[in-house]
């Protein structure tokens, strides 16, 4: 079984790396290595457990920050993530601009995505809520 390292940036706390095996989604690994993330439905129809993809690591190791705030530019989170289901809940320029919904997000690569209230602002309210 293949699995990710998924770095978990919170700019409130400390940031977290998890191994998420490649058949289970980043909110669950969270929830196994004792991470508290917020979430609500599980199927990707709300914003709740949102996160925004950073960057990438490629096999050699070396970190793509092509996404980083000084250079105002985002990752697409098709690069990073799979998902089990359509996440509904995000518009196809937030997917574009590397927003991920981590309750349906199985990952691609090793990655860093940030966390918390920040990010769930940014993206506003659910068009199913």
């Amino acid at each position: 079984m293949t699995s990710y390292d998924v770095t978990l940036e919170r700019t409130d706390g400390p940031n977290r790396t998890i191994e998420v095996a490649d058949d289970e989604t980043v909110l669950d690994a969270a929830q196994r290595a004792g991470i508290r993330l917020p979430y609500d439905c599980r199927k990707g129809t709300c914003i709740t457990c949102v996160g925004r993809l950073l960057g990438l690591e490629d096999d050699s190791g070396e970190s793509d920050e092509s996404a980083d705030a000084e250079s105002n530019r985002s990752l697409d989170a098709a690069d990073a993530v799979a998902y089990r289901r359509e996440p509904r809940a995000l518009t196809d320029d937030e997917r574009a601009d590397g927003y991920v919904l981590l309750c349906i997000a199985h990952p691609r690569t090793d990655c860093r995505i940030e966390v918390g209230p920040r990010v769930r602002a940014e993206v506003g309210d659910s068009p199913w809520s």
